[in-house]
Order: structure tokens, then C-alpha cells, then sequence
């Protein structure tokens, strides 16, 4: 299972004296041990190791500027690392050189309730913030299922079950702290809530995966705790009337907080790994937030569109801890998959499109599925377009992958043919790379590809992603 496109981009030796002066700088904070390296060196994508020649822990915004500086004097590749939860082989080092752990980097700089921000160092992640403010009455509500760290959020534009109503990491971070590719720190933004001077770096720097600069500090809008929190679970005879109730939700402006799918496969795995004793069909996960006439009112609404499509009456989980327990299994629901076909390798895929076209991309897709020789479940954060493939594969089976790529493929091309995205919150890393220009046109790429060559000159920076490849300078 090969990395597609990346044959000719061959290894370099390090330049003599450079990893000494690594280690004079971070002394056990750089580290050449193995097990270390290849810890950096693989992700849940279904790619091989492919292990950096160093990794250096900082602690320190200068500290990342040291070493962005030290590598593009050295024209040495530099891959930020986070929490290492990528499924797409984001922080694979293909030319090898320097992966930079920002895990160490766990300071919250700033809460500022009554701006309803928070400012915080890249490596914290989103269950520490939420953590530090809950006595505040706020919270951070991007949930993108891994305990992923806000510098990696950021850096792939991540999303999660709460999108319907809060959005993404796009519309959720104001300002970021950036080191570029030859050292530099600038501050994209300050904390207004808006602005129109200058060209909008934030959003440059976001779902960038690495490829421009190295986020170092993130600044998030929170939002008040609601009132009221209601969670339900409602089961359907198909696949299509669970996702047509969805978009019969939606296109009646019904404010959910969440609404996720899960196909049978998918609530058969939750139900053993979790612990469950969910129905096993097609169901929906709602969850209502505001006052307690209105998530009543929201509720009522949504039982009944459900209803006009075959769903049964819904299961309601009001207590905290029952929620907690319900969206715990949902959040899971990629390693339940993992056991239905103990020691297989997954291959991961997600797509978004239009909410009008939904319900015919996943029919037309798990019709696809059914006929491939191995497990597969579909999840989705359904409100926003947006679900996912877990593909179970055989891992000495090469018939298997070939059969699964050619099913993301298929996945793919139907999506962009419906206006639609190769990603939705997965990112571009190594996997969806190939699709760039079938949804972007030629044009649009070399405008990209013009931004990394202005930021980047010399193709350090997470170097054979998200673009196609190109040797070192």
C-alpha cells in the first residue's frame, strides 16, 4: 500500500553538522531513537511508516522559530506534529528530515470570557480548553471525535458533530500565531470579531495541513453553555429515509445542534465495543440545545418529519451522563469498526456535498460498498453533507486495496460530479491529494501553488502534500 505519486521523491542524507546542532539547542528534547521516530512516523491512514530522521519536542513559539530557521538554511524537510490522530498520512515523512512535536506546547495563554475567546498554545487539545473553562458557564463546541490538538484543528479545518449549528473551525478561530517556513512569527489577526484590512491570512493559514507555516497559537470564539440539552436517538427501516429525514430537517431551518447517521454495521460495532443496546438499523443522533420550551418545540418538529419517513419514536437521553455515554460510543465508532475484522488495516474516506444531493450519494455509495469483498460501515455528521467510509481490509491484501481505492474513487468523482467535496474534514494529506484538481480546475491549483512558492521557497514545509509533489529546492 503505496503513497499515490510519491516514487520519485527520493530520502536525502541530513547536511553534516546538522542534527549536532539540533542537539546542542534541545539536548533530550531532540531525539533519533527508533521507536520515537517511527512513533512520529505513522498516522491511522493505511500508508506504511514512513519515519523522519529527528524529532525535536517544543516548548515555545521561539523555539519553533529556531527550527523553522535551522531548516531552511539546511533545506530540511519540517512536518508539525500534534496529536497524531490524521487519517489521511497528513504527518508522513515522505522525504524524511524533522518532525517538530507540538504536543509540549499545552499553555491556554488567555481566557477572555467576556470577549467569549480563548487564546492557546497549538498543543492543547479540545477536551483540556473545555476542561479549564467549564466553571465558566462557556464552552469550545468543535468535536471532531480524536482529542485533537487546536494547532492540528486548525491546520486541516476541522469539523465534528456539533457543525450543524456552530460551524467549523473556519468560522470558530479569529487570530492565529504563525511561524512561517524560513522563521518568521506573525500574528494573522487580532481578536476583533471582524475586520477589513489586509488580506484574510487567518483563513490562509487554516486547513493549510502544514504546507505554508507552523500555527503555534490559536484564538477560538467560545459560546455560553445552553439552557437546556436534550439528546434522542431514532431508528429507520433504510438507509435513505434516516438521510431524507435529515434533509427535510435542515431545509426547514429547525436549529439541532447535532445530527449524526450510523448505518447497521456501524450501530452493530458500537453496540459491542461501547456497550450499547442500540437498535440494530439505520438511526439518527439528534441533540437539541436551548431554552426548555425550545428544545421541547425542536424536538416535537423534527419526531414528526421523522415519522412521515419511517422512523420510529425516539429514544431520549436527557440525563448528562446518558448523553455523555451516547456521544462517547458515537465518537468511538471508527475503533468499534476496527473490531468487526480483528488485525485488518483500515482505509478511511470522507465525503461532503450539498445537502440537496445527500440522500442519493449515500444510497449510490453504500450500494457500491455492498459489493466490495470486505467490511465497511458508513457515520456521518449528516447536517452539514458531510460522512465517512471505514473500509476493513485485509492488511497483506493487495486485491483488497486496489478494490478500495477504486471505491474511493468512485466515492469521490460522484461527489464533486453532485458540487460536492473530496473532503469534508478528513483533509487533503497524501490520500485525497489526487482529486485536487478534478474539484479545483488547473488554474485554481497554480494559484496555490503560487501561495507555497511565495511562502515556502524551498518546499520545506510538510513537503508532498495537500499539492502535487515536487522535489526539494
Amino acid at each position: 500500500m503505496n503513497a499515490p505519486g510519491h516514487a520519485d521523491l527520493a530520502r536525502r542524507p541530513l547536511p553534516e553538522g546538522f542534527v549536532e546542532a539540533l542537539q546542542a539547542q534541545f539536548q533530550e528534547r531532540c531525539s533519533l531513537s527508533h521507536a520515537v521516530r517511527e512513533h512520529h512516523g505513522r498516522d491511522e491512514s493505511p500508508y506504511p511508516p514512513m519515519l523522519p530522521d529527528v524529532v525535536v519536542f517544543a516548548r515555545s513559539t521561539e523555539e519553533v522559530a529556531w527550527v523553522a530557521r535551522h531548516c531552511h538554511e539546511h533545506h530540511v524537510p519540517l512536518i508539525p506534529y500534534g496529536a497524531g490522530s490524521s487519517l489521511e498520512g497528513h504527518f508522513l515523512a515522505i522525504q524524511g528530515g524533522v518532525s517538530l512535536d507540538l504536543s509540549g506546547m499545552d499553555e491556554i495563554v488567555a481566557i477572555n470570557a467576556e470577549d467569549f475567546t480563548a487564546t492557546v498554545q497549538a498543543g492543547v487539545t479540545r477536551m483540556a480548553l473545555n476542561e479549564h473553562i467549564r466553571d465558566t458557564g462557556l464552552f469550545f463546541p468543535i468535536d471532531p471525535g480524536a482529542d485533537a490538538s487546536l494547532g492540528g484543528m486548525a491546520a486541516t479545518r476541522a469539523s465534528g458533530t456539533n457543525a450543524v449549528r456552530y460551524g467549523t473551525m473556519r468560522e470558530n478561530v479569529l487570530t492565529l500565531k504563525v511561524v512561517t517556513a524560513d522563521g518568521r512569527i506573525i500574528d494573522t489577526a487580532n481578536r476583533a470579531k471582524k475586520s477589513s484590512a489586509g488580506y484574510d491570512l487567518t483563513r490562509l493559514f487554516i486547513g493549510s495541513e502544514g504546507t505554508l507555516g507552523i500555527i503555534t497559537e490559536v484564538t477560538v470564539r467560545l459560546y455560553p453553555q445552553p439552557e437546556a440539552i436534550s439528546a434522542a436517538i431514532c431508528n429507520f427501516p433504510d438507509l435513505r429515509s434516516a438521510v431524507q429525514s435529515v434533509i427535510e430537517v435542515i431545509q426547514m431551518g429547525i436549529p439541532i445542534a447535532r445530527v449524526e447517521f450510523m448505518d447497521t454495521a456501524a450501530v452493530r460495532a458500537t453496540n459491542a465495543y461501547s456497550k450499547l443496546t442500540l437498535k440494530e438499523s439505520p438511526l439518527l443522533l439528534f441533540e437539541f440545545h436551548g431554552s426548555p420550551s425550545g428544545v421541547q418545540e425542536q424536538a416535537q418538529v423534527v419526531q414528526e418529519i421523522t415519522r412521515e419517513n419511517g422512523g420510529m419514536d425516539f429514544e431520549w437521553a436527557d440525563k448528562a451522563e446518558d448523553r455523555s455515554r451516547l456521544w462517547t460510543a458515537r465518537h468511538n465508532a471508527y475503533f468499534a469498526g476496527l473490531q468487526l475484522r480483528p488485525g485488518c488495516r483500515s482505509s478511511t474516506t470522507d465525503v461532503c456535498v450539498p445537502i440537496s444531493a445527500l440522500a442519493e450519494c449515500v444510497a449510490q455509495t453504500a450500494a457500491d460498498m455492498d459489493q466490495a469483498p470486505f467490511p465497511y460501515t458508513i457515520v456521518g455528521h449528516v447536517g452539514d453533507g458531510n460522512f465517512h467510509v471505514l473500509m476493513l481490509l485485509d492488511a497483506d491484501s493487495q486485491e483488497e486495496w486496489d478494490e478500495s481505492e477504486r471505491l474511493n474513487h468512485r466515492l469521490v468523482e460522484r461527489a464533486i460530479a453532485m458540487q460536492g467535496t473530496c473532503t469534508g474534514e478528513h483533509g487533503v494529506g497524501l490520500h485525497k491529494m489526487e482529486f485536487m484538481l478534478a474539484e479545483h480546475g488547473q488554474d485554481a491549483l497554480d494559484v496555490m501553488s503560487s501561495i507555497k512558492q511565495a511562502l515556502d521557497p524551498h518546499n520545506i514545509m510538510n513537503p508532498g502534500k495537500m499539492l502535487p509533489p515536487r522535489p526539494l529546492d
